[in-house]
């Protein structure tokens, strides 16, 4: 893409004979289907150089341009949101993010997120590469699972704390439940993750251009129809855990996105809690470790299936 937002594809012979809307939100998954049908119908597509519709079909080595407008950055706004810090110094903060807390401004999400608070609490003191919208994220977990998570004050340490997390040297050790008893003690799922085919908000194993993924996991607990169990990432990949564990057969309680459609115990979406966190300090460079209590609607759900032994 050049500076004026304009992008030029050329249709091979296997994308021949495809809707062009079809055939863009293929080579574009980026791109929202519905923001590509509005460029659609505003004329930002042309094909050879005329303007085309979504169900036009591909021909062979046309040259498909469009024109994406440069995104307009909202102003994201310090809000007074109480933060559970688990610790703080002025490098890193840690926090224990609660459950249905989004991590940083989207769309749909501008307020109440961790990044609002957190440019409230830190006063402007946390790094600046990620952009506005996500000041100091090293990186996020999802609304839904709770625990610890490190934010970054300065470009110093965000950038030490992201060369741990590509070398894989920092300690993350999840929490979680899962559906059905697992026949293993413990094992290991290495499988390479990347967007769903078909749903892009989804993720799944894919064989062809994903990126490797390594979970660790062991039983903590049986209850008969579910397990108690620990993770380790080995690797950090959007919904990995969740992920792996439903490819196993055993998704996360709760997750209606990769398991049952409802949840038996009226849950808010999946039972993982991020409990601990160890990297070494950017400045003092020891090792550190930390870790986030298990909330309280995940230890209330442990004691009833405990007593109901299911």
């Amino acid at each position: 893409m050049n500076e004026n937002g304009l992008q030029r594809l050329t249709v091979s012979p296997e994308d021949a004979g495809v809707r062009i809307d079809k055939y863009l939100a293929e080579q574009l998954p980026d791109i929202t289907r519905s923001y590509l049908q509005k460029l659609l119908k505003d004329g930002s597509v042309q094909m050879n150089g005329k303007p085309v519709k979504a169900s036009t079909k591909t021909a062979v080595g046309a040259v498909i341009a469009l024109t994406i407008p440069e995104p307009e950055e909202p102003e994201i706004l310090p809000e007074n949101i109480p933060l559970d810090i688990l610790y703080e110094d002025s490098d890193v903060i840690l926090i224990n993010k609660p459950k249905n807390m989004v991590v940083h401004p989207a769309a749909g999400h501008y307020t109440g997120t961790l990044v609002n608070a957190l440019m409230y609490h830190c006063r402007g003191d946390l790094s600046g590469i990620n952009g506005v919208l996500r000041p100091g994220i090293v990186h996020r977990i999802d609304k839904d699972t709770t625990g610890v998570l490190i934010v970054c004050k300065n470009d110093r340490a965000h950038n030490a704390l992201a060369e741990q997390l590509k070398e894989h040297s920092i300690t993350r050790k999840y929490r979680a439940i899962v559906c059905g008893n697992l026949k293993e003690d413990e094992g290991t799922v290495d499988a390479p993750l990347g967007r769903h085919p078909q749903d892009r908000k989804k993720m799944a194993i894919v064989r062809s251009g994903g990126k490797r993924a390594v979970t660790h996991y062991r039983v903590l607990e049986r209850f008969g129809n579910d397990t108690y169990i620990e993770c380790q990432l080995e690797t950090g990949r959007t919904h990995q855990i969740r992920v792996h564990m439903a490819s196993l057969g055993h998704p996360l309680l709760g997750d209606e996105i990769y398991g049952r459609a409802k949840s038996p115990f009226k849950l808010e979406g999946q039972t993982l809690h991020a409990m601990v966190l160890g990297f070494i300090h950017p400045t003092t460079g020891e090792y550190m470790e930390f870790e986030a209590p298990l909330p309280e609607y995940f230890e209330k759900l442990l004691e009833k299936l405990r007593k109901s032994g299911s």
